[in-house]
């Protein structure tokens, strides 16, 4: 879980190796041969002895430092197990364990493991085999590229198809066939709709008018105005309370004055005392039977 992952594809190697070394020569050629493009940060120091953990300790913590660095490769070719025993440095280990890039051992060969191994994010058998483990092959890049390519034509075109297939079926509905013909459907509808609407507003006035007319009719028919245009009369004290009424003859003895309100004006009469009526005399008949206080005209 401590190990760092290597990038996909590192634009620049730091690289830390023997001074006009094999190794070297190996890791730059072959990673050359697989990606061009690739770039080296090399620094040459002492692999073996006493001053080759100090150079390398330092060549790695400078590599680090450096942002544009992506990787970083310490590669030695083969020796004895002394020659290798700079690698298992505690003070190289845990230079290595603290560096923020990715370290990648390529010490020595299969039989030579010194701890440095362990402690690298990656471990590389050879030179060589780190050089194939840090870089991409080019072709491979290129042939892969090419069937991502090739499966996303194909998807493409299956989509296009799928969706030329759909829009067809879309086109060949009456709706988008014969666009007009729907609003033709729609324009009747509304049309009927409109002669309804208007059919009913006109009945409702007809209606309305109706019942205004009855209401008119009824109202007039119970007002007072009405009784008087019939002939009849209302016969009021003139002196007494405000247009007191007379009801009954002894309302209006002999000598009162009155006051007459007839349909059209008024009259100013004075009492001659109740009368008897003949027995002949009778009240006509009327629809509306007169009020109290009114006289035959």
């Amino acid at each position: 879980s401590r190990k760092k992952r290597l990038p996909l594809l590192p634009h620049r190697i730091g690289l830390i190796t023997g001074r006009d070394s094999d190794a070297k020569k190996d890791v730059v050629r072959n990673a050359a041969l697989r990606w061009p493009a690739v770039h080296f940060e090399i620094r040459e120091v002492t692999v073996q002895g006493p001053s080759a953990v100090s150079e390398v300790t330092r060549a790695l913590r400078e590599l680090d430092a450096m942002p544009e660095v992506d990787v970083i490769v310490i590669a030695r070719g083969g020796g004895s197990l002394e020659d290798l025993l700079p690698f298992s440095d505690e003070r190289l280990v845990r230079a290595v364990a603290g560096a923020q890039t990715p370290v990648v051992s390529a010490i020595g060969h299969e039989a030579d493991r010194p701890i440095l191994d362990d402690v690298a994010d990656l471990r590389a058998s050879t030179p060589t085999d780190a050089a194939k483990r840090i870089v991409p092959e080019v072709s491979e890049e290129i042939a892969r590229v090419h069937q991502c390519r090739e499966r996303l034509e194909r998807q493409i075109a299956l989509l296009v198809g799928r969706e030329t297939q759909q829009l067809s079926l879309l086109r060949s509905r009456p709706v988008l066939a014969q666009p007009q013909r729907m609003l033709e459907v729609r324009h009747e509808d509304l049309d009927r709709l409109l002669a309804r609407a208007h059919h009913a507003v006109n009945a409702a006035i007809v209606r309305g008018h109706d019942a205004v007319s009855h209401l008119r009719a009824q109202v007039r028919a119970l007002s007072p105005q009405q009784t008087l245009d019939r002939g009849y009369a209302v016969v009021q004290l003139l002196d007494g309370p405000a247009a007191a009424v007379v009801r009954e003859p002894a309302d209006a003895p002999q000598g009162t004055p009155l006051r007459v309100r007839l349909a059209r004006g008024a009259l100013a009469a004075r009492s001659e005392g109740e009368i008897a009526a003949p027995a002949s005399h009778s009240i006509p008949e009327q629809n509306t039977p007169p009020q109290e206080g009114t006289v035959d005209g």
